[in-house]
């Protein structure tokens, strides 16, 4: 007979995790990367010490600026070529900033779980990739992506 404080006769449902490995990136809802990597998903609130007299415990932490560090997209080069043309267009001034998502789906790869926006985002760095004459990996291109904030959502 289960005593008063077991849980034993509740079946809890075990909750995974979710994999980070199925994931794609939208730009403005329509142009879809296929980013083999994204780093750079943070958000830091900054803080400011505040004294108050008499209370010698423990100081204040008072929260100042929010950061949004710049995302990196990493993905292997082909023939679709948006995102330079992009990088290209804030070269030379006349560009716009779009949004983009970041969506991670279930273990099954068919269904939304998260999505992370990044508000009028354009990209602020552009690496090609490593040329190796002795080597057949992918060429890979990484684009780095300054935006205004990441809004948060869960399907």
């Amino acid at each position: 007979m289960p005593d008063g404080n077991s849980n034993s006769t509740h079946t809890e449902r075990k909750i995974d995790p979710l994999m980070s490995f199925r994931f794609k990136v939208e730009i403005d809802g329509i142009m879809t990367t296929h980013a083999s990597e994204v780093t750079g998903l943070q958000i830091e609130t900054e803080t400011e010490p505040y004294e108050e007299g008499g209370v010698n415990h423990f100081v204040h932490q008072l929260p100042k600026r929010t950061k949004y560090q710049h995302i990196v997209l990493k993905r292997g080069i082909t023939d679709q070529d948006e995102i330079w043309k992009w990088y290209q267009d804030v070269i030379s001034g006349q560009f716009t900033r779009k949004n983009v998502t970041i969506i991670l789906m279930d273990i099954t790869g068919e269904k939304e779980k998260w999505r992370w926006t990044l508000e009028n985002a354009y990209p602020v760095k552009w690496t090609g990739p490593d040329f190796k004459a002795d080597s057949n990996t992918v060429a890979f291109e990484t684009v780095e992506l300054a935006h205004n904030g990441i809004m948060k959502d869960t399907k």
